[in-house]
């Protein structure tokens, strides 16, 4: 079992930065595939940004250029730095871990950008 807990949310102003980061328990982060997602009310949970085991990564139209993810397997750690925030990134921020059947969900920091 994998637990995965996410820090680093809050509030800003347009314009502002933030970083989460995501701490796996456990011996298979290393191994695995890892992703950032969030939600909006209202909306859908929907994909920000993913890296492979091989630092592949992948954004959605919406954060590129803005949204750096990074992993440090030494620390187990996951990070999402996010620049140039705006009131539409305003959403709960969660953790992904996959590792092929293995499927696990971190609980979410919430992200408020005011206007």
């Amino acid at each position: 079992q994998v637990q995965l807990v996410e820090s680093g949310g809050g509030l800003v102003q347009t314009g502002g930065s933030l970083r989460l980061s995501c701490v796996a328990s456990g011996t298979i982060f290393r191994f695995s595939s890892l992703g950032w997602y969030r939600q909006a009310p209202g909306k859908q949970r929907e994909l920000v940004a993913s890296i492979t085991i091989g630092t592949i990564t992948n954004y959605a139209d919406s954060v590129k250029g803005r949204f750096t993810i990074s992993r440090d397997n030494a620390k187990n750690t996951v990070y999402l730095q996010m620049n140039s925030l705006m009131p539409e990134d305003t959403a709960v921020y969660y953790c992904n871990l996959r590792l092929i059947q293995q499927n696990y969900w971190g609980q979410g920091t919430t992200v408020t950008v005011s206007s």
